[in-house]
């Protein structure tokens, strides 16, 4: 299928054919697991019709939020949009974009509901509609946000490329892009990739995660982290026969806008000590998967998680220790001290799916 037919496709496929998502002939496009509480408390107060027809393969929304601009890519109908919404506060805004006309009706005629129940005097949520892979029609500046989410989303883009340079453009120095999403443990086949029903169920668009890394530090995201990550389970027969051997994983990633960062991680005698104040983490932070920090614990890090907790909105809450002067070689980037004590499932941060 060409581009226009396969966004067509999709848009149909949501906007018309599933009415909620168990319709979906998958679990690959839904999220299950227990989300963290500190996220669970702001679900609760989410419209049921806004939360019947999410589709998502994780809780791609990070901590630090207040007064902050939030983009969602492919927001549907607004469940993480209304989840932001009440993290950034009301001097903060959210702005969901989707292509699909039926999911953006539906979150906005919600939206003075949960200002509402959100206490706020006004909604600090706008939806807009357009395609992930160019948001300069939609209206989004330049350097606009301060951060991008995207749930289960960037499978479905035919132009991958174009949603991460995208992302990078409108975020501001320092931003981050913050995504969910369905990968594949190797490059599928034309006649898989292109099936429409298949990349609807968001296992056709999966990328092969080396080419996702790839693709991301081509577009200035120099240095991706992992967050968390959990086997896709296939129960359609049919389609595990069609898929084959291909092993499908929902990963959540995190990926900042910073220059100079380094290739690898390289060795300046710096460490780091988390102060607190983060809501959710107040005795231990999860910068990623193998980056934990136990509040007022130094721990060694290497240039590139250095500028990741001093020259983003993580600043306020770390004080790094040592300058980017004297170079030591490579650092030998493990697990910090307090990851290895505690749990990922203690972080909050994983994400299974039903």
């Amino acid at each position: 299928m060409k581009t226009e037919e396969l966004q067509a496709f999709v848009r149909d496929y949501y906007g018309r054919v599933l009415a909620s998502s168990a319709d979906l002939q998958t679990n690959a496009c839904c999220a299950s697991g227990a989300p963290p509480n500190w996220i669970a408390e702001r679900l609760a107060l989410i419209h049921p019709d806004v939360s019947a027809r999410f589709y998502g393969c994780g809780f791609p929304i990070p901590q630090a939020l207040a007064g902050r601009v939030v983009l969602d890519l492919g927001c549907g109908t607004g469940r993480d949009v209304f989840v932001a919404a009440q993290l950034v506060g009301p001097a903060g805004r959210v702005i969901g974009l989707d292509m699909t006309a039926a999911q953006l009706e539906l979150a906005r005629s919600t939206e003075a509901w949960h200002a509402e129940r959100f206490g706020y005097k006004e909604p600090n949520t706008q939806f807009l509609q357009g395609y992930i892979e160019d948001l300069k029609s939609a209206g989004i500046s330049d350097a606009q946000v301060d951060l991008v989410i995207s749930n289960c989303v960037v499978n479905l883009s035919p132009r991958k490329d174009l949603v991460l340079l995208e992302a990078h453009r409108v975020l501001k120095p320092g931003g981050e892009l913050y995504l969910s999403d369905v990968f594949v443990d190797r490059r599928l086949p034309t006649g898989l990739s292109h099936d429409p029903v298949l990349h609807a169920e968001c296992l056709g668009g999966a990328l092969y995660q080396g080419d996702f890394v790839s693709m991301a530090k081509r577009a200035g995201f120099l240095d991706p982290r992992i967050m968390s990550s959990a086997n896709i389970t296939i129960n359609n027969p049919k389609i595990r026969e069609r898929v084959g051997a291909a092993q499908f994983r929902s990963v959540t990633y995190r990926l900042f806008k910073l220059a100079g960062l380094d290739d690898q991680c390289e060795d300046y005698g710096q460490s780091a000590i988390y102060r607190g104040g983060i809501e959710g983490a107040g005795a231990v932070y999860w910068l990623d998967d193998h980056h934990a920090f136990e509040r007022d614990r130094p721990e060694r890090i290497c240039a590139n998680t250095a500028s990741m907790l001093a020259d983003t909105r993580l600043a306020p809450h770390f004080q790094i220790l040592g300058e980017r002067v004297t170079h030591f070689g490579l650092f030998p980037c493990g697990p910090t001290m307090a990851a290895s004590i505690h749990s990922t499932a203690e972080s909050g941060t994983t994400a299974a799916c039903c």
